[in-house]
Parts: structure tokens; sequence; C-alpha cells
């Protein structure tokens, strides 16, 4: 017999469903080639639509959300990982339909987890998570397509959440002069200690867009879709990339092929659940590199796995602001 964990599950409910902390074993995990000792896991926007229910996130019952997490391998009879190995894993389907993050062990299929760079440790790695793995992904598209800090500025929309905040720091420490959009004025001073250059109301572009606006940024990472993401693709400039990454607002985008046919603006559609491994290594060795850490701690707070449900309601209300690290452990 193998000493119980502790993790959170999702189940369904006459009501709805239920997240609680709960005591399980390694017989209750999926399967996998790798069984790692999670030390940290962190709380997404995709992570609130599970716990929540908001979003149909959760396709298999009952489950352990937690979309991303990082620890050490403790047995694998994958060939790429040996005990001890420090990994991390974004994406793949985990905490959605395979067991994920929120519990203290997990098993996993080895092709999904990627080796942590060592300057980046496990908390560092989660404080990081699926957001900022997001966000550098979305520098690499912008980089990609020809944004470079003397092109003109890049706007971050949703700035305070954790896309925004990672998305920030990078840029900013790239030499990017950075706007960001964020709908909590009180954030200001946070965003600017990130490196933001300047501050816009998100209102200005919550609205209907024109076909083409002023011309106003050289790129975007945009993690709110629907009208925002209209009206940042009717005011990129000549030749200019937006990076779309998100759906904070929703899932539409009720715009005009103006800008693409009229200014030769880009859309690069950013997708980190299914990214080849390639760019995940890539991603991660770049974040290990270009993110500025001690901007990364300023970003961060901590919880424990008890705290997740509540968590998982706050961050859907916007009232997180960059990132939150789940001490597994605590």
């Amino acid at each position: 017999m193998t000493e119980p964990f502790r993790a959170i599950r999702v189940s369904k409910t006459d009501s709805g469903q239920k997240a609680e902390l709960v005591q399980i074993g390694l017989d209750d995990l999926m399967e996998g080639d790798v069984t790692v000792a999670v030390e940290y896991s962190t709380v997404n926007y995709k992570d609130g639509l599970a716990l929540t229910g908001k979003a149909p996130v959760i396709r298999t019952w009952p489950l352990i959300p937690g979309i991303d997490f990082a620890g050490r391998v403790e047995t694998s009879t994958h060939e790429g990982f040996k005990p001890g190995d420090r990994v991390v894993l974004n994406g793949w389907g985990v905490g959605e339909t395979h067991h994920g993050g929120y519990a203290e062990k997990a098993r996993v299929k080895g092709d999904w987890l990627v080796k942590l760079p060592d300057p980046i440790s496990s908390a560092h790695a989660m404080a990081i998570g699926t957001a900022g793995y997001t966000a550098m992904l979305c520098v690499m598209a912008l980089e990609f397509h020809g944004v470079t800090p003397d092109k003109g500025d890049v706007l971050v929309t949703g700035a305070a959440g954790g896309v925004g905040s990672v998305a920030i720091a990078l840029l900013a420490k790239l030499g990017y002069r950075v706007i960001a959009s964020t709908g909590r004025a009180s954030e200001a001073d946070y965003l600017k200690g990130l490196g933001a250059a300047d501050i816009i109301d998100r209102n200005e572009l919550s609205g209907p867009a024109r076909p083409l606006g002023k011309e106003r940024w050289a790129g975007a990472v945009d993690a709110v879709g629907s009208h925002t993401l209209a009206n940042v693709l009717s005011m990129t400039r000549y030749g200019g990339t937006v990076a779309a990454c998100g759906l904070a607002q929703g899932m539409d985008l009720p715009g005009s092929v103006a800008p693409f046919i009229l200014r030769g603006v880009t859309l690069a559609g950013i997708d980190s659940v299914m990214a080849p491994r390639a760019k995940r290594v890539e991603a991660w060795s770049r974040l290990a590199k270009d993110l500025d850490l001690a901007a990364l701690d300023r970003m961060t707070s901590r919880a424990t796995l008890g705290d997740v449900p509540a968590l998982g309601e706050e961050i859907i209300a916007g009232r997180v602001r960059g990132r939150v690290v789940v001490d597994v452990k605590a």
C-alpha cells in the first residue's frame, strides 16, 4: 500500500459541480510512464473556469484539475526522464481530461514534460505557469513576424492578469515600449513597476470597433478577445502583428477584414495546449534568459491546495493580480 496524498477533486453533483480537498492514492491516478512528486502548481484563468464550471473545461469526471505543475520525477519508464529530474508540464489536456496539478503526485506521459532549465526553480516555474509560458509564445510570435523594439509601441491587454503581467515584464526587458490596457486603475503602479510605459483604460477598447482606427501600436499581446481584439487590430500599424491567446471578454471576433487587407496586419494565434515540444523547450529556455525573476516575484503571491477552490472564483471575477503559486506540500 502506498501512502495516501492530498488532491483537489472536482465532481459532478445534482446542482452542478463540487471542488473539494480529498485523500487519494497512486491507484487513483491515470495512466502514464512518469510519476512526478508535484511541488508547485498555479491558478490560471482556464483553471478558474474548470473549478467554477463557468465553461466546460473538465470533460472527464471526477477529475483533479490544474493545467500545469512543476516537481521532480519519482519513477519513470520513459527514456527521456529519470528519478530526480526537475520537470514542468503545461497543457496536453491535463486538468481537462487527465488528472492535473492540484495533487501531491501526478502520473503523465513523459512526452508531455519539459526539463526545467537550471536558472528556474520549481516555484518560479509555476510563478511563470501556463500564463507566463503563453506570454513567451506571444513574444516569440511578435519577433517571428518582425515586430522589433524600433518598430513602435506594443500593447498588452488584460495587463494585470497572468499572461499580461509576464508579457509586460518580458517585453520591457527586451527593450520594447509597452502600453498596458487594464480595467483596474488601482494597478497602475504595479504595471509600471513591471515595465509598462503607459496605461490605458480597457474601456477604450471594449466597445464595438471601427473597421480602421488610428494607428497606435506596432504589435500587441491580447488575452481578451471579442470587441477588444477587434479594436486592437483596427489600431495596429501597417505591417504589425497581434498575438491572440485569450478570451476573457469572449470567443467572438466582431471586427473587419480591413486591418488585414488595407494595412497588412497579421493575427497570430497562440495555442499553448498542443504546442510542439521544440517550441515548448525554446519558450522555457527563453524564459530562463529573458524574464527578470525579480519582476516575477513582484507579481506573485502564494497559496495552498486548500485555497484553490476559492481562488477559482476570484480569478474569474478579475480579482487576482499577476500570478498565484500553489504550494502543493503546504
